[in-house]
Parts: structure tokens; sequence; C-alpha cells
């Protein structure tokens, strides 16, 4: 079921134009192949200059990618869970549209509720109950003389 607040991924390709993608010797196990062949991929993505998304989707963007995103406003996301360029893209790439489409959807208002005449009622029948303990306490006459 599509959300009518969801970002239209049909215009993914307009969003794939402004992806800068840059491959990296990737850290971890891998053996010689590890030293020779950059597979990490580094997707760089400009929201604050993207003309693709929205002014509220950006902003939500910017707060959920957190450590993620650089001064300039960059978002910079590293792939190297696989050991193939190919799937390190797909990886990268798949990864930035579940941010964009977390920060398309708009969260919910809060709904201002009441206090219930009851819970009032409990309320003040505990702030009593605390108040004459506290009173008990002070009126300690000497009972012996």
């Amino acid at each position: 079921m599509l959300c009518p607040y969801r970002y239209n991924f049909g215009d993914m390709k307009n969003l794939e134009k402004e992806l800068t993608l840059e491959y990296i010797r990737a850290s971890g196990p891998g053996g010689q192949n590890v030293n020779k062949v950059s597979t990490a991929v580094q997707l760089r993505f400009d929201v604050t200059n993207s003309p693709s998304l929205a002014a509220d989707v950006k902003l939500r963007l910017i707060k959920l990618a957190g450590k993620r995103m650089t001064d300039s406003g960059v978002l910079l996301l590293e792939a190297s869970k696989f050991r193939t360029q190919e799937k390190n893209r797909e990886d990268a790439i798949e990864r930035l549209n579940l941010l964009v489409s977390k920060a398309s959807e708009k969260p919910k208002l809060r709904q201002k509720t009441r206090p219930t005449k009851a819970s009032k009622e409990e309320r003040l029948k505990g702030k009593k109950k605390r108040a004459e303990i506290k009173k008990n306490r002070g009126s300690s006459k000497n009972i012996f003389e």
C-alpha cells in the first residue's frame, strides 16, 4: 500500500544523477584480493543542494543521517559488506533509498488530551495522603512528660 507522503521513487533516476560513487579499498577479510581491488563504495549525496527533494524531506533526512552528514550538507554512506563492487553499490543505493523513504514520512502530530476526572481525583487523593504523612512527622510532642 502506498502512503501519500512517501517519496516517489519513479523519480529515483533524477536522484541517481546527483549521486557521486567512489570506490575505495575495503578493510577486513578477503585475502590478497582486499589489497588489490577497490570493492568498497563511498556514496556521496548533496542533500542541501538537491533539487529532487522537498525542503521538509531534506530537513528530516539531515536529522536522520546524524553523523553520516558532513558540515557542508553532504550525506556520506559507505558500503563494504560484500566482496564485489556491484553488490556494494546496490547496497549503498538501497540504504540511501531507505533513508529517503523514512525521511519522506511525515511524523504524526501529537493529539492533545486532557486528564480525566478520575485521574484528577486520584492525584488529589495521593497528595492529601502524602500531606497527612508529612503533617504527622513534625508534631511529635514528648509523650513521657
